[in-house]
C-alpha cells in the first residue's frame, strides 16, 4: 500500500503542469484520506460526543455530580480546541490569500492579461477554498460583500473594488493587489508579535488552572483524601461545584484578555 501511494504521487509530481499545478495535485493526494475520514463525523458534533464520553466514565467510576461536571468539563474543552482550530485554519487561508495576491501581482506586472494572471494565481494558491474566492472575486466582483466580516472577506472585498475600479477608469490593477498583499502580510506579523508577547500571561494562566488538581493530588499523597469529601459529603459537592465554576470562569476570562490583545 505505501508503495502504491509513494508511485501515485510521484506520478503526480511528474505530470506536465508546471511546478505550481504538481505541488497542487500532490496536496489534494495527500489531503484526500484525511478529509474522508473526518467527514464521518462533523466537527459540530465533537463537543457533545466528547462531553457524553466523559459524563458516561464519570458515572462509572464516581458520582452523578461528577458525571455531569466531568460532561460539561469535557465538551467546553474540545469546543475551545475546535476554535483554536478554526483561528489556524483562518490564518492559513490568508497566507494563502497572500501568496496568491503575490504570484497575481507579478503576472499583471509583466503584462499578462487578467483572465491568464487569474488562472496562475489559482493554481499557486495553497488553499482550495481561498483560490476559488479569489476567482469569484476577480472574474465576478460584483459578488463580493463588502462590509463587516472576517480578514479574508475584507481582502476579497478591497480586491473586488479594485478590479471594477481598473475597469471603469483604466487604473492599474497591479499596485492595488500588491497593496492588500502587503496588508496581510503586515497583519500576519503583528498577530504573530502579539502572540509571542501574550505568550508569558497564557502560560501562567494554564498554570493557575492546574493548581487545584495539584492541590487534589498532594492532599491524597499525605492520606488526606480530599477527593472523597468533594463527592460524597453535601458540603463537598458544593465547594466542588463552586471551585468548577470558578475555574470556568477564570479560564473564559483569562481566554477572553488574549483574545482582545490580538485583535
Amino acid at each position: 500500500m505505501t508503495a502504491a501511494l509513494l508511485l501515485v504521487a510521484t506520478a503526480a509530481l511528474l505530470w506536465p503542469g508546471g511546478t505550481a499545478l504538481r505541488r497542487r495535485r500532490l496536496r489534494r493526494l495527500t489531503r484526500g484520506r484525511r478529509s474522508a475520514s473526518r467527514a464521518a463525523v462533523p466537527p459540530p458534533a465533537w463537543p457533545a460526543l466528547a462531553g457524553a464520553a466523559a459524563a458516561a466514565g464519570g458515572a462509572l467510576l464516581s458520582t452523578p455530580l461528577v458525571a455531569a461536571l466531568a460532561g460539561a468539563a469535557a465538551a467546553a474543552a474540545v469546543r475551545a480546541v475546535l476554535r483554536q482550530r478554526e483561528g489556524r485554519r483562518d490564518e492559513e487561508r490568508l497566507d494563502a490569500l497572500a501568496d496568491a495576491l503575490a504570484a497575481l501581482a507579478a503576472e499583471l506586472r509583466s503584462g499578462r492579461p487578467l483572465e491568464a494572471a487569474t488562472t496562475s494565481a489559482v493554481a499557486v494558491c495553497a488553499d482550495d477554498a481561498s483560490g476559488a474566492a479569489l476567482a469569484r472575486a476577480l472574474r465576478v466582483p460584483g459578488t463580493a460583500a463588502a462590509g463587516p466580516g472576517t480578514d479574508l472577506d475584507r481582502a476579497l472585498a478591497r480586491v473586488a473594488a479594485a478590479v471594477r475600479l481598473s475597469a471603469h477608469t483604466g487604473c492599474s490593477l497591479a499596485a492595488v493587489v500588491g497593496a492588500v498583499e502587503d496588508d496581510l502580510r503586515a497583519r500576519r506579523r503583528q498577530r504573530l508579535e502579539l502572540r509571542s508577547a501574550t505568550a508569558g500571561p497564557r502560560a501562567s494562566a494554564a498554570l493557575l488552572a492546574g493548581l487545584p488538581l495539584l492541590g487534589l493530588a498532594m492532599g491524597s499523597g499525605i492520606g488526606a483524601d480530599p477527593w472523597a469529601v468533594l463527592t460524597t459529603t453535601p458540603a463537598g459537592q458544593v465547594l466542588l461545584v463552586l471551585g468548577v465554576a470558578l475555574e470556568a470562569a477564570g479560564l473564559t476570562w483569562s481566554a477572553r484578555l488574549v483574545r482582545r490583545a490580538l485583535r
